[in-house]
């Protein structure tokens, strides 16, 4: 196919009018569901590629993570099967939507879900992602839904076995994350799916990146395409994202970590990246001596546990999430062998694509290897309207990769923009942590660990909705499976988490005081009896003592130089960037 032409290339910084929803020539339904999740109007991708993909065109976007690629398709793909449903004579599958891992293709459905929550019963849709037998979604593709979701694997493994068949009825295939879909080795399998639709058909294909593996996959599948370059940095700017850097020794990684969670220094959603799975589950131990929970994510868990952590995090159960972005998945010349208890999952994804609402901070305890790596973890907060910090905690060993990351960031940024701020923090005040600290730390041990992930996999097996009816027919195995002994990690020790007060820095004490006093004024007012309306009045007057305490000029963070993870005031915008 033909090379596409210069004018069809969109910059994103023209100064254009474009359309915004209700000028789009979209259906009520639509525009009703867009209502309901508050989006007042477009993002910079969505305001360029919608009137696009209604016109017909193929469209190849580039655009930074959080950025509304998701809806950017999903808005003129579900236009465009209404507007078929009015003439069609027989139900068929119109749209095919890949995406490289299992957590985005269930994320892509929960989209269509709200945006078809006022057309529900004209419009179906099915993700063939989650991995059970085929035989079991064959029902589901009979069906024929206007809408199939999946990963590559998955989409070419029920074409082979003759449950999907889309030779006549595809009008609209969209690609997402296609960067990631090369990282994943998904092309070989994306090339044989093209080779089963129908040769005239619309194309919407997403990418960060423009590498030489998407302008072969252009080659293949895009006709005279309109690409948008959309003119914008990699990262929100410093007004929304603020991002800091602090230089130690891998142990002081600990020792910060701890004082940071301990003395209340951060506020909001957090997620902690690490670079292999074994050291996601010795964080969460060494965390939880100190009483502070966690959860971890990796992509040795089944799917089901994935992604029900991440609903999970987004519903607020969970504070803290300890992913590991391991680099097996997206760089195996730097892949690490270590002592493996689960297989990795091809098909997962932790730091990239997956939509974490309302992330407040973004912690690399392990800074990442690349350039690309940095941006897709700390595209995971600032999303949508919402502002986010991010702290890297960057050891001896790790300053030169570092120092790659920045330069190629800082090239990236406006001009007069640092990239990073200096974490201002007297680790000197720390003193009294480092004994506790490396006791913890040097509790959690290689066999610790595995003993945990052990304990883990065992309840994996007993909850696995797949061995039910082999459970039921061998109570034996269950009970022996069910009573088997198991190192349990690390006893609880409770001391842990009570914290001296010749421990705590100089500058937290007064704030610890007076939180240790207004808590017993308000435990010694909620004794006594007291009115309803009274009970109204303390709660507001003591709401109004709590923000007027954290916008004291005195607060021991700004004492110390450092004015990073304050609270966060979130839009009530369900976010949809991704």
């Amino acid at each position: 196919m033909s090379e596409t032409p210069p004018s069809s290339v969109e910059d994103g910084n023209k100064n254009k009018a474009f359309a915004q929803f209700h000028e789009m020539g979209l259906d009520d339904r639509i525009l009703k569901a867009v209502s309901k999740l508050g989006w007042k109007e477009p993002t910079l991708i969505q305001e360029r590629a919608i009137p696009f993909m209604l016109a017909g065109k193929d469209v190849l976007a580039r655009a930074r993570t959080g950025s509304g690629k998701t809806a950017a398709f999903l808005i003129p793909a579900l236009q465009k099967v209404l507007e078929e449903k009015h003439v069609a004579t027989e139900q068929t599958i119109q749209v095919l939507i890949l995406a490289p891992s299992k957590e985005l293709c269930k994320q892509i459905k929960e989209h269509i879900g709200h945006l078809t929550v006022c057309c529900k019963r004209d419009l179906a849709f099915t993700d063939v992602s989650p991995q059970v037998p085929l035989e079991a979604q064959r029902p589901l593709l009979i069906d024929k839904p206007d809408i199939v979701i999946g990963t590559p694997l998955r989409i070419l493994a029920h074409m082979s076995e003759g449950n999907l068949d889309l030779r006549k009825s595809l009008k609209l295939l969209v690609i997402d994350e296609a960067d990631l879909m090369f990282a994943f080795d998904h092309l070989s399998d994306i090339q044989a799916i093209l080779k089963k639709l129908p040769s005239i058909h619309q194309t919407f294909v997403t990418s960060a990146t423009i590498s030489e593996d998407l302008r072969q996959l252009k080659k293949l599948t895009l006709h005279n395409p309109v690409i948008l370059r959309l003119e914008e940095p990699p990262l929100p700017t410093s007004n929304q994202l603020t991002q800091y850097v602090v230089k130690l020794e891998r142990l002081e990684k600990a020792v910060l970590l701890n004082a940071i969670f301990t003395l209340n220094m951060i506020h909001g959603k957090t997620i902690i990246f690490v670079n292999d799975v074994n050291k996601s589950y010795k964080l969460r131990m060494f965390l939880g001596q100190y009483d502070i929970s966690s959860c971890v994510l990796n992509s040795e868990m089944p799917v089901f546990s994935r992604c029900h952590i991440i609903d999970q995090f987004n519903r607020g159960h969970y504070n803290i999430i300890i992913a590991s972005d391991e680099q097996t998945l997206e760089r195996p010349d730097v892949t690490k062998h270590c002592d493996k208890i689960g297989k990795r999952d091809k098909e997962a994804g932790v730091a990239r694509g997956i939509d974490f609402q309302f992330v407040s901070n973004i912690i690399n305890f392990d800074f990442p290897i690349d350039v690309s790596s940095y941006i897709h973890r700390v595209g995971r907060t600032a999303r949508g309207e919402n502002q986010g910090t991010a702290l890297s905690l960057v050891s001896l060993r790790e300053i030169p990769v570092f120092q790659m990351v920045e330069a190629k960031l800082q090239a990236m940024m406006p001009e007069n923009e640092k990239v990073f701020k200096d974490f201002k923090f007297d680790l000197g005040q720390l003193d009294g942590f480092r004994y506790r600290v490396r006791d913890a730390w040097f509790r959690c041990t290689a066999a610790a660990v595995r003993d945990v992930r052990k304990k883990e996999l065992r309840q994996e097996i007993l909850k696995a909705k797949k061995l039910e009816y082999f459970f039921e027919d061998n109570p034996k195995d269950f009970h022996i499976l069910k009573h088997a002994k198991t190192g349990h990690g690390l006893p609880h020790i409770r001391h842990l988490k009570n914290i001296p007060e010749y421990n705590i820095p100089e500058y937290f004490r007064a704030a610890k005081k007076t939180l240790s006093k207004r808590n017993q004024n308000t435990k010694e007012s909620d004794d006594a009896p007291k009115s309803k309306e009274t009970s109204r009045m303390l709660k507001r007057n003591n709401s109004k003592s709590v923000k007027k305490f954290m916008n004291k000029k005195s607060d021991p963070l700004r004492s110390m130089e450092f004015s990073g993870f304050q609270k966060r005031k979130y839009s009530t915008r369900r976010t949809h960037k991704n």
